[in-house]
């Protein structure tokens, strides 16, 4: 990997961030080539290291240093998969990658064709390369040991090795999509697609660990916590939806959170937090019941915006968080912008005090 040269990158922002973009490319020293897809930058990057470091990293939903490029339109070439598989072969089979991936170079619901080329495409490059570690799921991948992705559009093949982690993702192109349709609302889909992306840093409590929801309702959160086993005690002065009454697993304090109290001895594995508003105002109430979260208890927060309208703001509003959390003993782990989020960021926090 060390060995092989990256002259230029592909940035996701995503779309609701699609006015800050060249304001986030500044932050970044980011040189813009080209837009490609629906939300990618082809770009030149003086330091890579600020997609780990800056703050400016949170707005960019996925990133690949692209160590192999084939500009070209794939649907009007002859033997685009074998030619492209004999490519990517050439040029990655002596690195040993944990595996190969490929996507279509679009973020949401892509063109079928560029769907169908990339498994194609998979499927005959992998034939080509030495038999590469099992993976038997994508979120099984190490997400510290480096990755092949490789994304195809109407604009060409682009293809780098980077860890899932310092990719912001275990699939190409950013975190696996999960549909809202059959849920209580939105945010159950979010809540699952924060999971998923929780596997980058550390694995979520097990099965039977308590959580505390602030700001429960309607319930779509809560609802997907009690389908993965967990019990829940959710907080909020509105009722929760009819279809969560008497569930197994649920306590529903009717409540406001200001005015929630649990007892000192009542102990939770994990603490959740989506309420709206001020996201100062919201993170006083988790940091005081964090107090009641276990050591190396986790805490998902997610930090609204707050009527923020630039970039600069939202990154002025997210380092008053953190630093405020921090002095409460609450380590942050990651901060993302997640499918379903909107101009808000999800918080991921250890509690190590």
């Amino acid at each position: 990997m060390s060995e092989l040269t990256a002259p230029s990158w592909l940035l996701r922002i995503p779309e609701v961030f699609a006015p800050f973009a060249k304001e986030i490319l500044a932050g970044l020293s980011a040189s813009p080539l080209k837009e490609l897809g629906s939300d990618y930058h082809l770009v030149r990057l003086e330091n890579p290291a600020l997609l780990q470091e800056s703050e400016w990293a949170k707005f960019v939903g996925w990133n690949l240093p692209v160590h192999h490029a084939w500009p070209c339109n794939p649907q009007k070439m002859d033997g685009f998969i074998e030619k492209a598989a004999q490519g990517l072969a050439r040029k990655f089979a002596d690195v040993s990658p944990q595996t190969l991936l490929t996507g279509p170079l679009q973020t949401a619901v892509a063109h079928p064709y560029y769907k169908h080329l990339a498994t194609n495409l998979r499927g005959r490059a992998l034939q080509l390369f030495p038999p590469l570690p099992a993976v038997a799921e994508v979120e099984s991948q190490d997400p510290a040991a480096p990755t092949l992705f490789c994304l195809l559009g109407k604009e060409g093949l682009f293809a780098g090795l980077q860890s899932p982690r310092l990719a912001n993702g275990f699939y190409p192109g950013g975190t696996k999509f999960i549909s809202q349709s059959a849920g209580i609302s939105r945010a159950g889909a979010k809540l699952a697609e924060a999971l998923h992306h929780l596997l980058l840093h550390r694995q979520p409590p097990p099965q039977g660990a308590r959580w505390l929801e602030l700001g429960a309702s309607p319930g779509g959160m809560t609802s997907e916590l009690l389908a993965r086993g967990y019990q829940v005690t959710a907080v909020d002065r509105a009722d929760l939806d009819a279809s969560l009454k008497r569930k197994p697993g649920l306590e529903f304090i009717r409540r406001d959170v200001d005015a929630f109290r649990p007892e000192p001895r009542d102990r939770f594995d994990a603490l959740l937090c989506d309420m709206n508003g001020d996201p100062r105002v919201a993170l006083r109430q988790v940091l005081r019941l964090a107090a009641n979260v276990q050591t190396g208890g986790l805490i998902i927060f997610t930090l609204k915006g707050a009527g923020a309208e630039t970039a600069s703001e939202l990154n002025a509003i997210s380092r008053a968080c953190v630093s405020y959390a921090g002095t409460a003993g609450v380590e942050l782990l990651s901060e993302t912008h997640l499918t379903y989020n909107r101009h808000e960021f999800t918080l991921f926090f250890e509690v190590t005090r």
